[in-house]
């Protein structure tokens, strides 16, 4: 089974060269460089990771790019762009000609003037351009807001879309986080829109394997299907080992078939972003 990890941050230490953004806090206090993330990836049987810059480092893409060029079958890339602003004509048409790069991952759930431009609909030039050069967006937003990136589907519906941590609130906990899940839920008439499953052992104050999680775990699997979900750890704040991130589903969660865990662990959101898989993979049933 090809198991591939949706989402982790790597970055430096705070420094004058490249000082971190101004009252943003990392996930821990030592920073995570790519070949510590390739020690523990190879520890607990990770084949991959999609790395996205953290959004203390400014999203500067260097550090993750470089990753991906150095280790082309173990990274690849979701990128930031600043979203505030329009991009100049033509940069989200080369997007994807940089060694590495699958696609976007935009946050809209802070701070202030990020929530705005998404609530005053300040965005079509994104999702146009974007759906144009068929590049795929993973995307934080309050879920209190998913009503809108609804809309972003079905206008757009080349344009693929991904649910970073299943929109769930930071900070929160069991029902508290959870409360809302319908209206994530709903977005999966859309069938441009996928969802990942990530750090979500942040999201409950029980401990492994974290059955509290199973009811909406359930509900998720039954709305979206095993190939738009997408496993994944956000590893630096995750309060478990890796290895348990693995088997909290691989050997856990007892309705999952083979199949469904063969698409939810790895296959499903490289065919999703494009990356493309390993040759001595065997094909999925169909």
């Amino acid at each position: 089974m090809l198991i591939v990890d949706a989402q982790a941050h790597i970055w430096r230490a705070n420094a004058p060269d490249r000082p971190w953004l101004k009252g943003r806090k990392p996930q821990r206090e030592i920073p995570l460089e790519a070949g510590q993330l390739l020690g523990e990836m190879d520890a607990a049987g990770v084949d991959r990771c999609i790395l996205i810059p953290p959004s203390w480092d400014i999203g500067r893409n260097d550090l993750v790019l470089d990753a991906a060029r150095l280790h082309p079958e173990r990274f690849a890339v979701m990128g930031r762009l600043d979203v505030t602003t329009p991009a100049e004509p033509g940069v989200l048409a080369k997007w994807l000609d940089q060694p590495g790069m699958l696609g976007l991952r935009c946050s809209f759930n802070e701070p202030p003037e990020v929530v705005v431009v998404l609530t005053e609909g300040r965005m079509a030039w994104l999702w146009g351009a974007a759906e144009k050069a068929r590049l795929p967006i993973m995307i934080r937003v309050a879920l209190a807001q998913a009503h809108l990136i609804d809309r972003v589907a079905e206008r757009f519906p080349g344009l693929k879309l991904v649910m970073s941590h299943l929109l769930l609130p930071n900070g929160k906990k069991d029902e508290e986080a959870f409360r809302d899940l319908d209206q994530l839920l709903v977005m999966a008439r859309r069938p441009n829109i996928a969802v990942k499953i990530s750090a979500l052992p942040c999201y409950t104050a029980d401990t492994y394997p974290y059955r509290r999680l199973h009811p909406y775990l359930r509900r998720i699997y039954d709305a979206f299907g095993p190939r738009r979900i997408f496993w994944g750890t956000d590893f630096a704040r995750l309060p478990c080992s890796y290895r348990q991130g693995i088997t909290m589903y691989t050997e856990e969660i007892p309705w999952l078939t083979e199949e469904d865990k063969e698409w939810i662990m790895g296959r499903g959101v490289c065919e999703w972003l494009g990356w493309k898989l390993p040759e001595s993979l065997s094909p999925a049933s169909v």
